[in-house]
């Protein structure tokens, strides 16, 4: 086994793309909507696939997919490839991938998880986390301090609280951790909606890269409108 110490990493990016995507209320899967004229999905597609540091950019489609193939990807290059195994959740996806790429990653290259629903990743989004997680223990994600104040709410959806904002943080993608860690944490947990949870669940703490509020998931259709609107006006550097 290659040691962590005396040799480079790879980087290797994990999209998993097997969701309807239902609270959009389209009639396709969610990775597929038009936006600017080309399928949602496309977009980060191409920053990870033009990305340096990235090896390579698998996408977890569900096993029936068929949408994939109506579409002409060869403008991203040869690091992108589908694999036809995703789950029925998130992380049944990405542990898919995982599994999928055993005979490729070694336990310590890096992994990371992109949403397919986040169209308006930027290059720098990318750098930041790679450089900023280099030489992290566990690894990390990108996310953006809570703003707003916050509500709980009761089973009448009357506010039962105000929760303090402070040290609150919103969870963004990519999150980044080596392929042997992941895969033990996704392979032993239950129950987590993205994987820095599966590895605190672990007994780690991921690290917060900051991101920004442009790093956007599509969820609602307005949310596409919003995407469209940050792409077209976005002028290449970090803001």
């Amino acid at each position: 086994m290659r040691g962590m110490q005396n040799f480079h990493p790879r980087h290797f990016a994990i999209v998993p793309a097997a969701g309807s995507g239902s609270r959009m209320g389209a009639r396709q899967p969610k990775q597929y909507l038009p936006l600017l004229g080309k399928p949602l999905i496309h977009h980060a597609l191409a920053v990870l696939c033009g990305a340096p540091a990235i090896d390579r950019v698998y996408v977890v489609l569900s096993v029936d997919d068929a949408e994939w193939a109506r579409h002409d990807w060869r403008a991203l290059g040869p690091k992108l490839v589908p694999l036809f195994c995703g789950g029925a959740t998130r992380a049944d996806s990405v542990l898919g991938g995982l599994r999928a790429i055993a005979g490729e990653a070694a336990p310590s290259d890096w992994v990371l998880v992109h949403d397919a629903a986040r169209p308006c990743l930027a290059s720098w989004h990318v750098e930041r986390l790679v450089r900023e997680l280099a030489h992290d223990e566990v690894g990390g994600l990108l996310a953006v301090p809570v703003a707003d104040t916050l509500k709980r709410a009761d089973e009448h959806r009357h506010v039962a609280a105000t929760v303090p904002r402070d040290s609150l943080w919103q969870a963004q993608t990519p999150q980044m951790f080596r392929y042997v860690m992941l895969r033990r944490a996704l392979e032993g947990a239950t129950d987590v909606t993205d994987e820095a949870s599966a590895i605190e669940a672990a007994g780690l703490r991921p690290r917060l890269v900051q991101g920004d509020a442009t790093n956007l998931k599509v969820t609602y259709p307005l949310d596409l409108h919003l995407a469209e609107w940050i792409l077209q006006n976005r002028e290449g550097g970090e803001q």
